[in-house]
């Protein structure tokens, strides 16, 4: 049963020109230390913002009309295995869906993928192969997520990459190393990393890179990805 740990009713800049609500689901197989969310990702799942699945189609059944699409983000949504069969009520509504990944689940990505049901897919390209064990403690890291690069690529489905640069993880090597990944791909998005609440409350302001240094990563990443923005 899924777990939905927060609602957002309202947001213009999670799906690319669209109004939506996120869902935001509990639970994650990472542990990266710079997320956001760790309410969803390593403290205890607390029944008090428990958002129910009746609560959720109620409030979009109000909302047809208002708002154009739902956004599926956590967390990691595909840590369930009937996530397929919320997406789908969800579209019964009329609503665009669009799902937000790590990646790290290939096998469950092919069979929503599988279901026609998704409108766009968001994966988090987090790290350069080499380092994603590491960092990630990810089994079979260097497997899976290159196979979950592909399906997104040759789904049919509008898509795009995405990465969070955090100085002290992430260096000029590693834009090479992610963007060899996903080269050719339609869309690639570099973000910079914003100091606050965060898995580790070590990182602040000085994990952050410059202006002059996101343009290097940019520089870099088009010579994979033409189409990649500084968001």
């Amino acid at each position: 049963m899924i777990q939905i740990g927060g609602l957002e009713k309202s947001s213009l800049l999670d799906y690319p020109n669209k109004v939506s609500a996120i869902i935001f689901t509990y639970g994650c197989n990472l542990r990266c230390p710079y997320c956001h969310n760790p309410e969803l990702v390593i403290e205890a799942f607390d029944e008090r913002r428990e958002v129910t699945e009746k609560y959720l189609l109620s409030f979009l059944k109000a909302r047809v009309g208002k708002l154009d699409a739902v956004v599926i983000t956590g967390g990691e949504p595909l840590i369930y295995d009937d996530l397929d069969k919320l997406i789908e009520k969800i579209k019964e509504l009329g609503y665009l869906v669009k799902l937000d990944t790590n990646g790290f689940l290939p096998d469950r990505l092919e069979k929503i993928i599988k279901t026609n049901l998704l409108d766009y897919i968001a994966m988090d390209v987090k790290f350069p192969k080499s380092q994603y064990i590491k960092i990630s403690k990810g089994r079979n890291a260097t497997s899976k997520i290159p196979k979950s690069i592909k399906l997104i690529m040759e789904s049919g489905i509008d898509y795009e990459f995405r990465t969070t640069y955090v100085k002290g993880i992430h260096d000029m090597e590693s834009v090479e190393g992610i963007t060899k990944m996903i080269e050719g791909a339609k869309k690639y998005y570099i973000q910079n990393f914003r100091p606050g609440k965060t898995i580790n409350p070590g990182l602040t302001q000085e994990n952050s890179f410059s202006d002059k240094e996101l343009k290097q990563i940019k520089k870099i990443a088009k010579k994979y990805v033409k189409n990649t923005q500084i968001r």
